[in-house]
């Protein structure tokens, strides 16, 4: 991974190349996603190969909680850009270095992901049942 471009979002603004969105602010900072979130980092890349890797790499530190060592602030935490530079990308060149690991990883975590919505959506499914048949007794 050679070309990237880490910066603060700004409200509004459109991406033309691949581009992901990392929480910069709260508990759930590191938080990587594909749409923008308010108070963000931006990171934007040459390619969407790079993209999707750094995508995971950046959902396994937050999972992982790598961010919380690196919060500031009292009342609301917030990683700033300097160490999330400082950190992230000298962490996924080390990641990267091991690319058949790094590719079997990724694959792993994108099924786990996949597994987990699955399961949060039947578990939707479920308490929508428990509602349906207790409204039935609620309305009897």
């Amino acid at each position: 991974m050679t070309n990237y471009i880490a910066k603060t979002h700004r409200k509004g603004t459109i991406y033309a190349k691949p581009h992901i969105f990392i929480l910069n602010k709260g508990l759930n900072s590191g938080k990587p996603q594909k749409s923008p979130f308010t108070n963000s980092f931006v990171i934007i890349f040459s390619n969407e190969d790079d993209c999707e890797t750094v995508y995971w790499i950046a959902f396994s530190l937050w999972k992982s909680k790598f961010w919380h060592m690196y919060l500031r602030g009292s009342v609301i935490p917030f990683v700033n850009l300097y160490d999330f530079k400082k950190e992230f990308f000298p962490k996924v060149t080390r990641l990267i270095q091991d690319h058949e690991q790094h590719q079997k990883n990724m694959q792993a975590l994108k099924l786990l992901e996949q597994k987990e919505k699955q399961f949060q959506e039947n578990i939707n499914l479920i308490n929508d049942l428990r509602k349906t048949i207790l409204h039935h007794y609620y309305k009897g």
